[in-house]
């Protein structure tokens, strides 16, 4: 029994690794849409949450049916789904799109990546919430893993443009709130349900301040294959894996899974746009990574 426990969490991890890497080459393919092809981010924002919206309903709605609406019944969790949507969904994606477009998506996926640590900051400020040792262990090394990666061990300069740093900075905090803000719909009604009513929220609020059918950029081959994989490798394929991971392994242990994510964006961006990470900034990576797991990992020894 006890063998058909640990093969089972191995499966789940191995599906939440396959998710995190996904969400890699979904960032690297990011770049590539923000830099190369210069997509105005308006309508890339705008196309990729409204047709990921209504693929995710469309799917809700095969599965659950009418229960598809229940988030609208009980006003907390239409609240919920609104402000996720709006402070969670919209705005990471676009601080998270700006940070590629005036950075890399290697550097953008680390900041992000911080999310925990912001989650921790604000039950600590706001929330009045004594500090774990973790959480200050894990701070510290957090705070030196991203110098280390902003400045490649020149204190003096920036290796990215400080409006790069503040949009990453940004995408890290909304990711919290992306985090946070759903919890109390997702706690009465299936996770992909709360999915597709948030990013389909999102997409229709994006339209209405750059509607995807007007005056799109030039449709090529290039410019399809890359939003399609976006929209499937970004969102729909990736979520799905997660909640398929978590039939066999726990939320904690398929959250530590989410470190493959800037390794697989990181070694993405080095092939193909020839980023160069020197031994500084791979020693940065590695700290902010193993500065998450330990934050994570006494959260979770408290809750024991």
């Amino acid at each position: 029994m006890e063998y058909k426990s640990s093969h089972a969490v191995m499966k789940g991890m191995g599906w939440a690794g396959l998710a995190s890497v996904m969400w890699g080459i979904s960032g690297t393919t990011l770049q590539l849409i923000s830099q190369n092809l210069a997509i105005p981010a308006t309508w890339m924002l705008s196309t990729r949450t409204l047709i990921t919206g209504f693929i995710l309903l469309v799917l809700s709605f095969i599965i659950y049916g009418r229960k598809t609406f229940n988030v609208f019944r009980s006003r907390d969790t239409a609240i919920s789904v609104v402000t996720y949507a709006i402070f969670g969904l919209m705005l990471n994606l676009l601080t998270f799109y700006f940070a590629v477009q005036t950075g890399n998506a290697s550097a953008a996926t680390i900041l992000q990546y911080l999310s925990p640590l912001f989650i921790v900051l604000g039950n600590i400020f706001i929330m009045r919430q004594r500090p774990f040792q973790s959480d200050i262990i894990a701070f510290v090394l957090a705070l030196i893993g991203v110098v280390m990666c902003i400045t490649r061990g020149n204190l003096t300069s920036l290796a990215l443009p400080f409006i790069s740093v503040l949009w990453g900075l940004g995408s890290g905090i909304t990711a919290a709130f992306y985090v946070v803000l759903p919890r109390r719909a997702s706690a009465k009604n299936p996770p992909l349900v709360v999915l597709g009513w948030g990013t389909m929220i999102a997409g229709a609020l994006f339209n209405l301040y750059r509607p995807m059918w007007v005056n799109p950029p030039h449709i090529s081959t290039t410019l399809v294959l890359s939003v399609g994989t976006v929209i499937l490798f970004g969102t729909i394929l990736p979520f799905g894996l997660l909640l398929h991971a978590i039939n066999f392994a726990p939320s904690d242990v398929i959250s530590i899974m989410d470190a493959l994510q800037p390794i697989v964006t990181s070694v993405l961006s080095v092939i193909f746009f020839h980023l160069h990470l020197n031994w500084v900034e791979i020693t940065g990576i590695v700290i902010v990574l193993v500065a998450i797991y330990i934050l994570q990992d006494g959260r979770r020894r408290k809750e024991i």
